[in-house]
């Protein structure tokens, strides 16, 4: 593996380096955008049962806060549960706005890794076949290593760009995707929390 590695030349350094980072980020961005954290499902019953109860104080504002995303936004609402249901709206689309940036946390550096992989590889490509080409006018073809030598380099770092490329595009999607659906479920609990909160929506 380490032949492999020094034949695909220099560039093979950066290939690994996005190669770390994406796994890490594609690590850490499938153990925080789990549902339960982010928008745990029984959340909105949970204060539903303190409003019912009158048990709502700061102590589990602050608990609801810091337990999610979700719990965060419907803290916000919360908070101005006595004004006007426009005031409502606006704290919970403006904790919202909040919210968004740290679900999407790390995505841009994935996509931006997904992007220039295969054109590090490429680079690889480009310098073997100098390499080979400045191997044969210095030397002449006949010598067959040169020829090989430079299209292994051309050829271990095109494929590594494109390891690294092809699974990083693939989870960039997804994690997209799964970022959009968890906004739109928080969306929806906020909007049922403000029906509630002005009576029109029965508690249960």
């Amino acid at each position: 593996m380490f032949e492999l590695f020094r034949a695909g030349g220099w560039v093979m350094w950066p290939i690994l380096l996005c190669s770390v980072a994406a796994l890490a980020i594609i690590g850490e961005r499938l153990w925080s955008l789990q549902r339960k954290f982010v928008a745990p499902p029984n959340l909105l019953t949970q204060v539903q049962q303190w409003l019912a109860r009158k048990e709502l104080d700061e102590q589990r504002l602050n608990l609801l806060r810091d337990s999610s995303p979700l719990g965060r936004i419907l803290a916000a609402g919360l908070v101005n549960r006595k004004h006007s249901r426009d005031i409502i709206k606006e704290a919970i689309e403006d904790s919202g706005r909040h919210v968004a940036p740290e679900l999407e946390r790390y995505l841009r550096t994935l996509g931006t890794i997904a992007a220039i992989a295969p054109f590090l590889g490429l680079l690889g490509t480009v310098l073997g076949m100098i390499e080979m080409f400045s191997g044969i006018g210095s030397r002449g073809v006949g010598d067959p290593s040169i020829v090989a030598n430079g299209i292994a380099q051309a050829l271990v770092a095109t494929a590594s760009g494109l390891g690294v490329a092809i699974p990083a595009v693939m989870f960039y999607r997804y994690f997209r995707g799964r970022v959009e659906g968890l906004l739109i479920d928080m969306e929806q609990e906020a909007i049922k929390l403000v029906e509630i909160l002005h009576g029109e929506r029965e508690r249960d």
